[in-house]
């Protein structure tokens, strides 16, 4: 007889929308890092604890494979991507440079409309901060920047910040463990805001850099960091809790 597993805290779903529902849990299991990078998704494990059949775990699970959040390996499951080093650094190395061009075409393209509606979503990070929902979070900080790229209205930019959708949720989660305030989330985007609003390129640029760059050397040592897993101890169901003292 298999060993029944443990509990770690996934809240019970309703009936309606399940497979939306596990794949926003799973979500905020993997920002939170009780799913770190390289674990196993057990759907059993998970849906016993969620109270539900397998079938909508299975179905969130290649959700997430399509969204870049899990891959899929051949008769051994889902297991959440690992994020190395030479990803982070193509990743960021091309969001400095369409984010730099989407910056600059923003603010030529800046509307009254258009300004009113990046400030409500700076708001919307702040308030989110008071939550406890670190994926709520990382979903309004990434609909911050894609708003930037909408209002530049080039579509062929816009495609190349979503094709970096999902691992972007990824890396915004791992930057939101850098800060013990959620707040400091939002008040980072506040200064490429007041450049966009000032329509000046170079500060754009700069501030663009700044915003980007610090994000690429904090979450580059983050990674580094908990490339080990030797110090990981994995529960039955598959969800790792880590005993290193590391918090992701």
């Amino acid at each position: 007889m298999r060993p029944m597993s443990l509990p770690v805290g996934l809240a019970a779903v309703a009936d309606s929308d399940l497979v939306g529902q596990v794949a926003r849990i799973l979500t905020q299991a993997i920002v939170q890092g009780r799913l770190p990078p390289g674990s196993k998704v057990v759907e059993a494990g998970i849906a016993r604890e969620l109270g539900i059949s397998r079938a909508p775990v299975r179905e969130a699970a290649r959700l997430l494979e399509k969204q870049g959040l899990l891959v899929a390996k051949p008769r051994r499951g889902f297991f959440v991507r690992k994020l190395e080093i030479k990803n982070i650094d193509e990743i960021y190395d091309l969001r400095l440079c369409i984010e730099r061009h989407a910056g600059v075409l923003a603010a030529r393209n800046l509307t009254n409309d258009a300004r009113d509606a990046l400030r409500r979503q700076l708001d919307i990070l702040h308030n989110t901060a008071d939550l406890d929902d670190p994926a709520r979070q990382v979903e309004e900080d990434y609909r911050f920047h894609r708003l930037i790229f909408e209002i530049a209205d080039n579509s062929r930019l816009l495609r190349l910040f979503d094709d970096l959708a999902a691992e972007l949720r990824m890396v915004i989660g791992l930057i939101g463990r850098l800060y013990d305030d959620p707040h400091e989330i939002a008040r980072t985007h506040e200064p490429l805001l007041a450049a966009i609003e000032a329509g000046h390129p170079e500060r754009i640029t700069a501030h663009v850099d700044h915003h980007i760059g610090h994000a690429w050397r904090e979450v580059g040592k983050l990674v580094r960091e908990l490339t080990p897993a030797a110090g990981n101890a994995a529960s039955p169901s598959g969800i790792l809790i880590p005993t290193n003292g590391v918090t992701v």
